[in-house]
């Protein structure tokens, strides 16, 4: 595990780190983020997002439902040839999406069958005695196919109680591996979604994997809440695509588990930043300024303050446990409406001159005026108003 910082455990929030014992990536990008409205990946993005995801060491690697089409059973089964991690395929509680998930040789089935009354009732158009017995029947034809099986009980945040404890243990009794616990409409709570996990495994032999989506922006707290109440995995996309408002992102929950709970994932966080711009622009998803952990705003600063303070020590204003060096990222200070003369003068001097005070004054000055009618600060315009001021320019290298 790298080295993280220790600033923000000094402070009132300092605790043992020790909620945490065990947190799996399954990766579902392929699968649940492909599924984000007007995104479409093709054989050959599937085949290098799946390989720079194996690179990072990402558990398990969701990489399509083999059933849907000829294609997406190639991307799948040639995904599961070429990679190390665990190749997953989802199936619906229906024998030919099985065997087709089997036959494009994944080394984990991921079988689902709703299970809260409405989605039985007017999704699948079937009886709870029918989804039982159907859960049951897929998770031994996988099972007897000596193939790792997973199975999602879908909505279980509003599925009732007795009726997921009953088809819990039915499952259990024919040898499910992994129960994932699917927050699929994104109403769960983090102190709640704990208490289902905790529910879970008391009904379960099996290992626990949850999967969050980000409907009221809870996806990330509930995946990490998750781990905290036990669960062995979360499952994540990058960038937080997914259906609707998404599911829990990759790189929130990952960095959350390694810099706040000190827990090592495994996973090589330097590619980060490269895999978010890599599922930005495959997916047709832009990547919000504010998104945590890779939007461009995110280890970017203007405000003179948080400017001043970032030159001297980047922890005053940034967490510390996490860095930009950490993702593969870079730290950026802003020129603009709100820019000190720290801010001024780091540019300045990156660009080759050296400023006196007073000339660093009347820079940002300019600045100020020139930003204060919603413009940018671009590197021809520190020229210019350098320029303007009568700065010398020492030298025409400018410093990384």
């Amino acid at each position: 595990m790298q080295v993280r910082g220790n600033g923000f455990f000094q402070g009132t929030l300092a605790h043992n780190n020790d909620e945490i014992d065990d947190a799996r990536i399954f990766d579902t990008t392929l699968r649940d983020g492909e599924q984000t409205p007007r995104t479409s990946f093709d054989y050959d993005d599937k085949r290098e997002i799946a390989a720079l995801l194996d690179r990072m060491g990402v558990h398990v690697i969701e990489a399509g439902f083999p059933a849907n089409s000829e294609a997406e059973f190639e991307a799948v089964r040639d995904i599961a040839a070429d990679t190390s991690a665990t190749t997953c395929g989802l199936a619906r509680v229906v024998e030919s999406d099985i065997d087709a998930a089997l036959d494009a040789g994944v080394d984990m089935v991921h079988v689902f069958a709703s299970t809260s009354d409405v989605q039985i009732e007017d999704s699948m158009h079937a009886t709870r005695e029918e989804v039982v017995e159907r859960s049951v029947a897929a998770v031994e034809q996988v099972s007897d196919a000596d193939v790792e099986v997973m199975y999602s009980p879908m909505d279980a945040t509003r599925t009732d109680p007795e009726y997921l404890q009953e088809i819990l243990e039915a499952v259990d009794e024919v040898g499910v591996d992994w129960v994932n616990i699917p927050d699929t409409v994104g109403v769960a709570t983090p102190s709640r979604f704990a208490d289902l996990v905790r529910f879970v495994r008391e009904h379960t032999d099996a290992r626990v994997d949850v999967h969050a989506h980000d409907d009221f922006g809870m996806a990330t707290a509930n995946a990490v809440e998750g781990f905290v109440a036990g669960a062995h995995q979360a499952q994540v996309s990058v960038n937080g695509i997914g259906e609707r408002a998404g599911n829990a992102a990759l790189e929130e929950v990952v960095m959350a588990v390694e810099s706040l709970f000190g827990v090592d994932t495994g996973i090589d966080t330097t590619y980060i930043a490269e895999l978010s711009r890599m599922v930005s622009e495959k997916a047709d998803v832009p990547v919000p300024a504010n998104k945590p952990v890779v939007g461009d705003n995110a280890f970017s600063h203007e405000s003179g303050i948080h400017a001043a303070g970032v030159i001297e020590n980047a922890e005053t204003f940034e967490p510390g446990v996490m860095t930009p060096e950490m993702i593969g990222a870079e730290r950026s200070i802003v020129l603009g409406k709100h820019t000190g003369t720290n801010a001024v003068r780091q540019h300045l001097e990156e660009a080759g001159y050296e400023p006196t005070d007073e000339e660093v004054v009347a820079v940002t000055k300019r600045v100020k005026e020139h930003a204060a009618g919603k413009r940018r600060v671009t590197t021809e315009d520190l020229h210019e108003f350098a320029e303007d001021v009568g700065i010398e320019r020492v030298s025409t290298e400018v410093r990384a």
